[in-house]
């Protein structure tokens, strides 16, 4: 129940705002009520903003029931910045615009944009973003610029404030300016003429104070981000620059950036980077001192502990398991313009690093496979570290700054002070050639003596950095809750009252993320810890970074991967505690269609997971939990012993609605079949257009003994009994057409015994039926052996998700290609390719992802055709075999981007390599989507032979020369 001013807020709001985006539910509260740091508050009401309009009415709303309002991008942040216990405005999924300007000098685009889509954006030019935080994959360039994030390489010549140019604001008042419009300054001249007086009056102030002034610009020689930016008033003279500079680090406490413009900056061609060991960490820092003046980009850091963290990831050579406990790391960044300037820079790095011994030669590699490895590993460091932690413990990450000078010193002593207080698993890590440590350990908070240590310890982090070396408390995490009571020990009296000046200007009833970076209590930061309750081994490493939810399809929709982990650690607590029964049967009840229904179970989740956490793998073990309880197992069992007799009757059922389709047309049928699906509570599976006819079962031929090429050929159940549909332009089922294929190329075509009775067991696995999964897949494993002759023959699947679990769960004696990779390793030398001008599309299943083939995928493609389109951002379709049918609202979620990049680029034909995922992109895309098999057939001849193929009707003809 919502308080009195909250629901006049709600009653309100919702006039402007359609309520499917405006939470008050416990379950979407508690979800959104996390961030990657490890504070928990739970908003009142949440809000999916998806225009300025709408924020623009939330924040008048707000300012009239005087309720505070916090904004929230990907929620990556680490301090406590991006939680409130008030109104939460989500601007993520529906602010992803962008205008290129400049040839690529610059980029004007939305809050929403993930940094990585920006760099994506900007590679044809050359050019890329200055800032490159750890984050950057998932962090959103709204959160990047609000936090002044900087990361590995950009330092403090690169980042946020010293690369915007402008941004468009909307204030507490609901005011909204853009900088970079002539007009909107005089407007807002007119209307807030004491504003800018006011700002202008402060600028002189401070440059009239030449020891402030002095103070500041030695406070920001380094990184910092603790307190509010205040050095725009010595940087610039334009009061409205000074007004964007100030948004910079300032977290959301004083205005709403909607949009914004940055400089770019050149992104080299020529890079190489190596992993250098030293014997300790003084020697590592000494080294990095050293290198400073040198061609050296970007300098990481990585303590024994760092190392041994992710001495097991992909990249990481075997050796760094034998180093004794003091070796140390510095990841080295070399870029040039050529090659040769790029040899010169590695020479002299060298020679500055002479007079430091090495545990191992020094190895630079300019090969991009290599080094993007070795910095996708630096990235991962904290969410690895973070997995180590012992259960039901809390990862905390602290990022401080000092002068290069002092780093050795300051490094030792903050070694010294973290095995004072006993955090035997913490380590130091990070961008040394800017000074700038994260340290990371692991602290309990279950009791009162645990929070006092954690307390004295930041006491004692506080002294060392301020008050021997005047470093940087926040160095680029952003003030958020847990340092706000330090900011003014930092910078003293007279800079924090500057800050609360600026704060009460922008903000004058405190409205706009009220608590952060100015705070008045001085315990803030030991209060409203998360609690990470033991859930199960497949999640319970999970810190809650948020980098997965770039690849989680329903992110944004229902419940993304960490908030999925998130309700269900509050679920497991409360479960445990007893306590607040209620609360836990609405998470319980909620977390049946947001968490666990609407899952597509892909696991795409994982290839963006530093430790590779497969929810989806957690959410088929709960339905597995469901089946035991609930599921009917005997019907289950029945479908699996009597699989072969479910073919014919599915084969005639679509026929059926094929025959019907084709007599009352897609419009007539869509409403029928809609209409029934809404009486029945949406009981009945959704029917599209798109919905496939029935397919002739296959039929074996003769095998010629003497032919050494051969294959062995599982068609799934899906192309069994699944053919094209109405529309599609090929009209053979695709278990013909890849037999033909497969034929033309010169092999021999072995069908395993009693197809029809055989399945790989997804269809069972997806439902949580992990018994009959394993029985189905056992059974075909058995006839593959055989049919292969025990292993000597190559196994080709059509559908790329049965392959995936094939391989998962059989034999590595079978091998087992899906359709794409046979095609790339086996067909395209003994085919001469026709390449036809179309332009067509491919989709990457997440299976097809997973197994890192998209890069085949569109090379088998581009063999076929002129122009090949792998459109951006669109990743899983979220079909997931059946599911679409019964829950299309995720499918068009997932793909509601694929449309106008289709329309955009005039793509007449998509393909791929699953039958359902392929009806989900029919029907969204607006083009026929099919199996890629048809696209190869269709456009090749036997290199052996002298034919011509022309195209009549969607059909093949050869003709003989």
């Amino acid at each position: 129940m919502l308080k009195e001013n909250y629901k006049k807020f709600y009653d309100e709001i919702k006039i402007t705002i359609e309520t499917s985006r405006l939470y008050t539910d416990e379950i979407r509260n508690l979800a959104y009520g996390t961030d990657a740091g490890f504070y928990r508050l739970i908003p009142q009401i949440i809000i999916r903003a998806k225009n300025e309009k709408e924020v623009q009415k939330a924040i008048l709303l707000a300012n009239k029931y005087n309720l505070p309002v916090t904004f929230r991008a990907a929620g990556t942040s680490l301090a406590g910045q991006a939680i409130t216990d008030s109104i939460l405005i989500v601007a993520g999924k529906h602010w992803e615009d962008f205008d290129v300007l400049k040839k690529g000098e610059e980029i004007r685009m939305q809050s929403g944009l993930v940094g990585a889509r920006i760099n994506e954006i900007l590679a044809p030019y050359g050019r890329k973003l200055g800032p490159d935080p750890a984050s950057i994959n998932s962090a959103m360039i709204g959160g990047i610029v609000m936090n002044n994030a900087s990361g590995m390489n950009c330092g403090t010549h690169e980042n946020s404030y010293k690369t915007i140019q402008s941004a468009r604001l909307i204030f507490v008042d609901g005011t909204i300016l853009d900088t970079s419009d002539e007009q909107s300054k005089k407007d807002f001249l007119k209307l807030h003429s004491d504003f800018i007086r006011k700002i202008e009056e402060i600028r002189d102030t401070v440059r009239a104070n030449k020891k402030l002034a002095d103070r500041i610009q030695y406070k920001y020689s380094i990184k910092n981000t603790t307190g509010l930016s205040i050095n725009p008033f010595i940087d610039y003279e334009d009061p409205f620059q000074i007004i964007v500079n100030l948004m910079v680090g300032s977290e959301g406490t004083l205005a709403f950036m909607s949009e914004l413009t940055m400089k770019t900056v050149v992104n080299p061609k020529f890079k190489a980077s190596a992993m250098i060991y030293f014997h300790d960490i003084v020697t590592a820092c000494k080294s990095v001192v050293s290198m400073k003046p040198g061609p050296v980009h970007g300098a990481e850091m990585l303590d024994r502990v760092a190392l041994r963290s992710v001495e097991n990831a992909d990249g990481i050579p075997f050796f760094i398991k034998d180093f004794s406990d003091g070796v140390t790391a510095v990841l080295v960044e070399t870029l040039a313009n050529s090659k040769k300037g790029l040899d010169n820079n590695i020479k002299e790095i060298k020679s500055l690093l002479k007079a430091y011994k090495t545990v191992r030669p020094i190895e630079f590699t300019d090969k991009v496979e290599e080094y993007s490895k070795l910095w996708d590993i630096r990235k991962g460091v904290f969410p690895a570290v973070g997995g180590l932690r012992e259960k039901g413990t809390t990862c905390i990450i602290e990022d401080v700054a000092f002068h290069i000078e002092d780093l050795p010193e300051a490094t030792a002593d903050l070694q010294e002070l973290i095995a004072k207080y006993g955090y035997k698993d913490g380590v130091i890590y990070g961008h040394a050639l800017e000074g700038n440590f994260h340290f990371i350990f692991n602290q309990n908070f279950n009791e009162p003596e645990e929070i006092e240590q954690y307390k004295n310890f930041m006491h004692e982090v506080d002294s060392l950095v301020v008050d021997k070396y005047d470093g940087s408390l926040k160095a680029e995490h952003g003030t958020g809750r847990n340092m706000a009571p330090f900011v003014k020990h930092e910078w003293g009296e007279e800079a924090y009252q500057l800050m609360k000046d600026v704060k009460q200007l922008f903000d004058p009833k405190n409205l706009l993320n009220p608590g952060v970076i100015i705070n008045d209590d001085p315990e803030c930061y030991i209060k409203s810890f998360k609690t990470l309750a033991p859930v199960h081994d497949l999640v319970d490493t999970c810190i809650e970074c948020g980098f997965c939810e770039v690849n989680c399809l329903t992110a944004g929709f229902s419940l993304s991967a960490r908030q999925r982990t998130v309700v269900q650690r509050e679920i497991k607590r409360l479960e445990n505690t007893g306590e607040n029964a209620k609360r836990l049967n609405e998470l319980k009840k909620g977390f049946e269609y947001l968490g666990e229904q609407t899952c597509a179970g892909d696991g795409l989740c994982a290839t963006s997971c530093p430790v590779g956490i497969d929810t989806g793998k957690y959410i088929k073990y709960l339905r597995s939990l469901n089946v035991a309880k609930a599921r009917p197992q005997k019907q289950s069992q029945w479908v699996a012993d009597n699989f072969h007799k479910l073919a014919p009757v599915i084969r005639g059922g679509l026929k059926f609605v094929n025959g019907v389709h084709t007599v009352m047309g897609s419009t007539l049928l869509g409403a029928v079949a809609g209409g029934f699906r809404t009486i029945s509570g949406n009981k009945i599976p959704l029917w599209t257009p798109a919905m496939p006819n029935g397919a002739s079962a296959p039929k074996p031929k003769h095998i010629n003994q003497e032919n050494p090429l051969k294959v062995v050929y599982f068609p799934s159940c899906i192309a069994q009994t699944m053919g094209p549909a109405k529309g599609d332009p090929y009209k053979e089922p695709l278990h013909k057409v890849t037999q033909e294929l497969l034929e033309k190329a010169g092999y021999e075509v072995i069908f395993p015994e009693k197809m029809n009775s055989l399945c790989c067991g997804t269809p069972w696995e997806s439902k949580g039926f992990i018994k009959q999964a394993d029985q189905k897949s056992s059974e075909l494993e058995d006839a593959l052996y055989k049919a292969s002759n025990g292993g000597e023959y190559p196994v080709l699947c059509d559908t790329s998700p049965c392959l995936y679990r094939m391989r998962r769960v059989m034999d590595e004696t079978l091998k087992l290609y899906e359709p794409v990779e046979f095609i790339h390793e086996f067909l395209m030398d003994k085919l001469e390719f026709r390449r036809v001008d179309e332009v067509v599309a491919v989709h990457s299943t997440c299976t097809t992802t997973k197994m890192g083939l998209t890069p085949k995928l569109k090379a088998v493609a581009e063999a076929c055709a002129k122009h090949v389109v792998l459109p951006d951002e669109v990743g899983c379709c979220g079909f997931a075999g059946d599911r679409g049918f019964n829950y299309p609202e995720v499918n068009k979620y997932a793909l509601r981007k694929l449309r106008p990049v289709l329309d955009k680029s005039k793509v007449v034909a998509g393909y791929s390599n699953s039958r359902t995922c392929e009806i989900g992109l029919s029907n969204n895309g607006g083009v026929p989507y099919m199996s890629i098999i048809y696209l190869v057939d269709r456009v090749t001849v036997p290199k052996a032979e002298k034919q011509l193929f022309q195209k009549k009707k969607g059909k093949r003809e050869t003709v003989a020369i």
